[in-house]
């Protein structure tokens, strides 16, 4: 049995007499305190949730009857018999007026639509209009066929508005009530659609609420109606990380509450089913903000029972320290800081002398352990190091420590070789004799390549991995001194131990810190043995086209098209390709940490596009802290998309949209600059890109846009124009102007004149010294 000190003792007696109150009373207040708070907020939401859906539904039943008192007047039936045409101004202005009457109520209505199929038109705020003709007319057609005469659907607000520049609304999504008409007839042939703004109607809740709170309305269908999140309006309820409406239409009771998890959190969803029209209303609300208080209040426990706690243990401490003060100076002086007694001692001064004693045996001790032990600690090195558990720093100096600080001055080009047991029905051996094969290839190596030439072989797991190194920077020749050296190995460990043997062989590297890069490549080189059959040396630059790493598939155009996107200041295509380039990443199937590789290196791009394009990481990044370590700490492909948008591309777009029409006007300029002085060249987009330092689709898009000629059809044109005026000016023959013009030939010249003029080159030079000398001048 251990013996502790009185000290030890009286130190874990005060600890537990403070530990036990502080375990008590925090618990109790805690779930106490949650269970109450749960139970107040669930209440309140539930009476908000009443409130809301009280609110709304009187707004949607004021929009319903006043839309049956339209569709029943007798102007409507009378315009539902008649085409409406321009002999129907009165009838039309009385059927406008009905819809204004409609709107004039507190419904936030945005806009009436009257629409009849048989006789063609259709009526809303802008006008009336031939309904064939309307861009929108099967969608809007479509709507007579949802079930019932009379329903609540959720449309996009561009089905109304395709008329506009722009939609009017400013919202993406319309709760419309959809009428079919006529009313009273079998036959719908027309409709009466009342539109409210989702937004509107979201801004409506939203200033009944709280601004903590917030109310989720969800149709019959599971489908999002309203949303603080206004991106999410008309997705699944899904989009906005919810999942259980599968267990609201499930229940029988049309309002309740549960627990479930929103986005790996827990969160208690308070629920109300509307009876008139299927709508749901949700309120979410985090557990962990339920308990936020009740942890408030076992914070403050736990922080008044460790005051007493550390007070206790104080005073404790500082008696024992008093009693203790030979005892603890003597301890000290032979390197005990803690006290204590073995088993079989009696007391300290007992326990001090054999440790006196003790230090001088273990001296020789310790360092014959120590001369044993080196190689396995060496070992253990190499295996960190090929595992890249090293940084650069640490790998260099633990070289030197390790007695491989020649090789790390002289080596200039280094491989690493895997070397793995090839089992086979004619061997002798078996796989459980796999370690002791290994062990004895190991002996080999160490035998057949000089100490100068390697590191030590190391065993990991079922490959034996060795580093060669030459002081020879010619790549070729360690290349094949390094296959000569493992067909040696081969045959050496055949002959030998009557063994085959397949050695992947990974790419030369030139510093020690790529040691994991090329271990990976020669475990990845003996994956495929499973083609090549056994006992072969394997090559791994003949199976990734000599690059260091694995093939990725980064998708490199989109990259490109993204870049020219941002640069040409396009939000809404820079945005489509940011999502169509995550798309592409995420779909590669990789571990967590193999993303970072991508994301970084688009990261990456972005800031050297910057750099290049003039714009400082300051203007985009005030913050002063690192953009990469930013990217690691995400960890949801949704939240990396949106953090690349908002943070790093959209300012930039903002920037590029803020120089835009000075620098197109400025790339114009000098474009047509290199080409009247240069038109006799041969001149390319791709060499003028070069030459002003940027993208060639770029600044074809920017002379595009600028002087609406494509960069060939400028510089043919323009060509033409000297031609004429060598024609008319000089006796220059044809076949010299083709020349000078970067023609092939003067046919192709002369055809390529006639049909951009309408006659050959000599017909125009004929034509012009034909009219008089005035004519000539004046043109």
């Amino acid at each position: 049995m251990k013996h502790l000190s009185f000290l030890s003792k009286l130190t874990m007696f005060a600890f537990a007499i403070s530990i036990l109150p502080v375990l008590f009373i925090g618990s109790f207040s805690y779930f106490t305190s949650s269970s109450e708070i749960q139970k107040n907020v669930n209440q309140s939401k539930m009476e908000l949730i009443l409130q809301i859906t009280s609110n709304v539904e009187h707004k949607l039943s004021t929009v319903n009857q006043t839309l049956n008192q339209v569709v029943n007047s007798s102007v409507l039936k009378k315009a539902l018999n008649n085409p409406l045409n321009e002999n129907d101004f009165i009838l039309y202005n009385d059927l406008r007026n009905e819809i204004r009457n409609m709107q004039s109520f507190d419904t936030r209505l945005e806009d009436v639509v009257l629409l009849n199929q048989r006789q063609n038109w259709m009526i809303k705020n802008s006008g009336l209009y031939r309904l064939n003709e309307y861009r929108n007319y099967e969608q809007l057609t479509n709507l007579l066929n949802i079930e019932g005469s009379s329903s609540w659907v959720l449309n996009p607000s561009s089905l109304f508005y395709s008329e506009e520049s722009i939609n009017v609304t400013g919202c993406d999504y319309s709760i419309s009530l959809v009428k079919k008409l006529p009313v009273t007839k079998l036959q719908k042939y027309g409709l009466a659609i009342a539109n409210i703004p989702a937004c509107s109607l979201q801004d409506f809740i939203n200033s009944e609420v709280q601004p903590l709170d917030s109310i989720i309305v969800l149709d019959k269908t599971g489908r999002i109606l309203l949303h603080p999140d206004r991106s999410l309006i008309g997705q699944p309820a899904e989009a906005g990380g919810f999942t259980g409406f599968q267990q609201i239409a499930a229940a029988a009771e049309p309002s309740g509450q549960f627990k479930t998890e929103i986005n790996n959190a827990d969160y208690s969803i308070s629920y109300m089913r509307s009876p008139q029209n299927g709508w749901t209303y949700l309120s979410a609300t985090s557990i962990k903000s339920l308990t936020r208080e009740s942890g408030k209040i076992g914070t403050y426990t736990v922080l008044v029972c460790l005051s007493m706690l550390l007070v206790s243990v104080l005073l404790a401490w500082l008696g024992s320290r008093r009693m203790y003060t030979p005892i603890q100076r003597l301890l000290t002086q032979i390197g005990l800081r803690r006290p204590g007694l073995r088993a079989g001692h009696s007391d300290e001064f007992q326990l001090i002398g054999e440790q006196v004693h003790s230090l001088f045996q273990s001296k020789s001790q310790l360092e014959k352990e120590v001369s044993q032990h080196l190689g396995q600690v060496r070992t253990f090195f190499l295996i960190q190091a090929l595992q890249g558990n090293l940084r650069k720093r640490e790998l260099l100096e633990e070289l030197e420590q390790y007695g491989y600080g020649r090789q790390a001055e002289e080596w200039k080009t280094m491989a690493v070789i895997t070397l793995s047991i090839d089992f086979s029905e004619e061997s002798s051996y078996e796989k459980k004799d796999l370690n002791l094969l290994l062990f004895a290839a190991h002996n080999m190596i160490e035998e057949l390549v000089a100490e100068e030439h390697r590191l030590t072989p190391v065993i990991m797991g079922q490959v034996l991995a060795v580093v060669i190194g030459s002081g020879d920077a010619d790549t070729e020749a360690f290349h094949r001194r390094l296959y000569a050296l493992t067909e040696n190995l081969q045959q050496e460990i055949n002959y030998v131990l009557k063994l085959q043997i397949s050695i992947g062989l990974s790419l030369p590297f030139h510093a020690f810190d790529k040691m994991p890069i090329a271990y990976r490549e020669g475990l990845e080189a003996l994956k495929h043995r499973i083609t090549l059959g056994k006992g072969i040396i394997i090559q791994y630059e003949n199976l990734n086209s000599g690059k260091h790493y694995l093939n990725l598939n980064y998708p490199t155009h989109t990259e490109n098209d993204l870049m020219d996107a941002i640069k040409l200041a396009d939000r809404e295509k820079a945005k489509e390709l940011l999502h169509k380039l995550f798309k592409c990443i995420f779909a590669l199937g990789l571990s967590p940490q193999e993303y970072q590789i991508p994301l970084t290196r688009l990261l990456n791009n972005t800031l050297i596009m910057m750099q290049e394009s003039g714009i400082t990481l300051n203007q985009i990044y005030p913050s002063g802290g690192s953009l990469f370590e930013e990217l690691t700490d995400l960890h949801i492909v949704a939240e990396i998309e949106d953090w690349f948008w908002t943070i790093v591309i959209q300012p930039v777009i903002v920037i590029f949209h803020s120089r835009q029409n000075a620098q197109y006007h400025n790339i114009s300029e000098k474009l047509i600059d290199i080409v009247q002085h240069e038109y006799d060249r041969d001149l390319t987009l791709e060499e003028c890109a070069s030459r002003l330092h940027y993208n060639a689709n770029y600044i074809s898009s920017v002379f595009r846009k600028e002087t609406q000629y494509y960069f060939s059809d400028y510089l043919t044109m323009y060509r033409f124009k000297m031609a004429k005026k060598w024609l008319e000016e000089t006796d220059m023959p044809v076949k010299d102007i083709a020349s000078r013009l970067r023609y092939n030939n003067s046919q192709n010249f002369i055809r390529s004149f006639r049909k951009q003029e309408g006659m050959t080159p000599g017909q125009y030079r004929d034509s012009f010294h034909s009219k008089p000398r005035a004519v000539r001048e004046a043109d």
